[in-house]
Parts: structure tokens; sequence; C-alpha cells
């Protein structure tokens, strides 16, 4: 299966169904009052990490994504049926940003986890809903709440105890196929590995997971190789094993290599700079690797750093290798992800009191704001009754007299949202 990491998808939670305009007409029940149902709630867009997904591919080719509608009111006071949520499955360790943004909205690091990140609209309230002593039969009724499409950027980060960097065809997907049941694609050329590996460790009483990261080379942060790619994916191991290549086959000098890997993650960020690292240096079962490590061993244990020997191809020295991980993983602490509870919605808020009006030309005048926006867009604007409610409700706000102190006169252009609406100046007349 196609390895993707990113994605880029916009999805629309479902509208409010409209409430409606209704009164009663039983037999025997000359006057019946007002019966109108509300509408149904629209549904919610959620995603659902899945341990069984370890790509992005499923959202790759589909861009739009889209909850249903609620279902609007009926008469006898009969309310809509609601929206049907939308489920996205998403692969365990996806981040996800509104797109432009760089707070994530949801992080699903654990399988099960679901994050709305769309909310429906409420529905619209009939006219039953607005009657009083003193408004007996109503004939308005209100319009479900609209939602905008919110467009995502889903970002994978594989989720690792410890991971696996050098050069390469150092080793690193010969000792995780070792190691591990993950069967990589194996050859002596660099970039065998197109995509990041996962497999399980199990030693002793202990288990832990291990993430084998391609591409990494010289100039990696900057996009050469394949690194730049997939750097991303051991942000968020605890532990680091890097791999050196001490056969002399290469051609190339091993402790430039460690520096020049060490310089990318540096580059990169500086939370993979700080990692602990442990250094493995692997083919030893070749002619040239004796002189290879009697120079490099003590540079690097001189920088602090615990130094293993082994033969990825023969298993030689694994076994220390492997327990001393697990008890360094032990040592280090887990890092607590914190759980986003916010939930996206994107529509205009009621609860939001602040509007100005702004004066566009001598005639034309535009109220902006996010309590008159919903007003609006919530308005059954074919509705006369519905019109004048909207107006009174204006009034109430204090939007009218702001009008008129802007200048605004009866039969001037006012816009809010995309309606536009002659001024009605009830003094006027």
């Amino acid at each position: 299966m196609q390895f993707v990491d990113q994605v880029e998808i916009v999805v629309k939670s479902g509208d409010g169904g409209n409430g409606i305009v209704a009164f009663r007409r039983e037999k025997y029940i000359p006057r019946g009052g007002p019966s109108g149902g509300n509408g149904g709630r629209g549904g919610d867009v959620i995603l659902e990490a899945d341990a069984r997904l370890n790509t992005l591919v499923d959202l790759r080719y589909k861009k739009h994504y889209k909850a249903e509608r609620g279902g609007d009111g009926g008469p006898n006071d009969r309310h809509g049926k609601n929206g049907d949520d939308l489920t996205l499955r998403v692969p365990v360790g996806t981040l996800v940003y509104r797109s432009g943004t760089e707070k994530p909205i949801a992080d699903l690091t654990h399988d099960g986890q679901k994050q709305v990140v769309a909310k429906g609209g409420e529905g619209g309230r009939g006219n039953a809903a607005y009657a009083t002593s003193t408004l007996q039969t109503p004939k308005f009724a209100e319009k479900g709440e609209p939602t905008d499409e919110i467009p995502l950027t889903l970002e994978l980060k594989l989720i690792a105890d410890v991971g696996l960097i050098g050069y390469p065809s150092v080793g690193k997907s010969t000792l995780i196929s070792r190691i591990s049941a993950a069967k990589p694609k194996i050859a002596d050329y660099p970039f065998t590995t197109l995509v990041p590996n996962l497999g399980v460790v199990s030693i002793g009483d202990k288990s832990f997971v291990v993430a084998d990261m391609p591409g990494l080379i010289e100039g990696a942060h900057e996009g050469a190789g394949l690194g730049h790619q997939f750097l991303r994916h051991i942000e968020r191991t605890r532990l680091l094993v890097h791999l050196i290549d001490v056969s002399g086959f290469s051609g190339r000098d091993p402790m430039h290599d460690f520096d020049a890997i060490n310089d990318e993650l540096r580059a990169h960020s500086e939370k993979l700079a700080s990692l602990p690292q442990m250094v493995a240096l692997n083919k030893i079962d070749t002619p040239d690797a004796p002189a290879i490590i009697e120079s490099l061993r003590p540079n690097l244990e001189g920088r602090g750093l615990e130094v293993f020997e082994i033969s990825a191809l023969t298993g030689q020295g694994i076994q220390p290798l492997l327990y001393r991980i697990a008890d360094r993983l032990e040592e280090l602490p887990k890092e607590e992800i914190e759980q986003v509870q916010e939930v996206m919605r994107f529509t205009v808020d009621r609860n939001v009191d602040s509007w100005e009006v702004v004066k566009q030309s001598e005639k034309e005048y535009s109220v902006e704001g996010r309590s008159v926006e919903i007003l609006v867009r919530r308005t059954d604007i074919n509705n006369e009754y519905a019109l004048r409610r909207m107006h009174r409700q204006l009034d109430k706000m204090g939007v009218i007299s702001r009008l008129r102190e802007m200048g605004a006169q009866h039969g001037d252009t006012v816009r809010i949202s995309d309606l536009e609406f002659d001024f009605h100046d009830e003094a006027y007349e």
C-alpha cells in the first residue's frame, strides 16, 4: 500500500434542519394553535484513530467530506430527524490542523480515540417554539444553522519508542527485520527503504516499538534524499539508536556521517537534537571493521555515548543492545500528550455579541459580526413575519440606532453576511 503521511481535506458538518410554520387543523378545534416542529441537528464530522491503518492514502484522492443535513420539522410539533454523523478513520498518530495554522486541533494517539472536528448545525425552531401569552399565533419559524466548510491538514507522525537513524545502507532495515516481525525491503543500495517501517521488539518480559527511518543524508532537512519527508516521524520517539557502518565498503568517513545526521536533526528541530542517543556500530563481521572501530569508539565514548558493536546480518551483539534499549526506555519519561478538547465549529456563534457598522459609501453600509450574521442566516427572508422579527431583533441589539448614527437614511443599502437589504427606518414612516 502507498505510504501517505500528509493530506489536505475539506470537511463540512451538516446544516441544521429548518423549523416550519404550521397550525393545528383538527376537527372541532377551529382555532388550533401553532404546531410547527423544530428542525433536526446536522451531523458531526468525526475523526477516529484506527490501529489497523498506517497511511492516510484513503483520504488522498477525495478532498471533500460532508455530513448529513438535519431534517426539517413537521406539523403537529414533529421534530426533524437528526443528520447522521460522518466518521473518517485515520491512523494512530495523526495530528489535525486547520489549514494554514500551527496549533493542532486534534492529536489522535490511541486506537479508537475520536475527535469531533466539525460540529453539526442546530435545528431551527418551528413557530410552536415562539408561542407566548402575548404572541399566540407566530407566523414565522427559524432556519437551521448553516455550517461552513473547514479546510484541514492531516499529518501522520508514527508513534514509536525507538527511532533507528543513520545514513542509507548502514543496515537499519536488516536490523529491524532481525529484531521484529517487520519485513522491509532490503538491498545494498541507497534509498531501498522508501517508507518508515515499524516493528515490535520483545526482549525478556519487556517490549517496545522501533521505527526504521529512511533516507537521512546530509541536507535532508532542505529536501535532499528522502529524509525531509520522514523527519517528523521520529519526533515522538524517546530514544534514538544511531547505526554506523564500520565495514569500510561505502568509502565514506563514518564519523563525518554521524555528525552529518546529527546536524540534520538539529536543523529540523531542537526537540530531535535533544533526544537521547545510543550508537550501534554495524557490520562488525567484515574484515576492516576492527580497525575502524578502534578509531571510532574513543571519539564516540568521549562524547558520553554508549557504544555497541553488532552485526545485523549474523545477529552478533544484538541481544545486549536490545536489553540496554529496554532498560533505557524504563529510565526515560513518557511524553504526556495533551488531549485537545476544543471542537472546531466554524459557524457564526450566537453567543458572541460583538458587531460593528462600516460605512462603505454614501448610501451603502455593512454590518459585521457573528451575532448579526447568525441572525440573518437563520431568518427566512421570504417570510414577511420573519423579516419583521429580524428587524425587531436588530433594533434590540442596537444595530438600527447605530446605522442612524452613522448617517443611514431610509432606503439605503445595508449588507449583512451575503445578503443585501434596504434600510427600513420605522421613524421615517
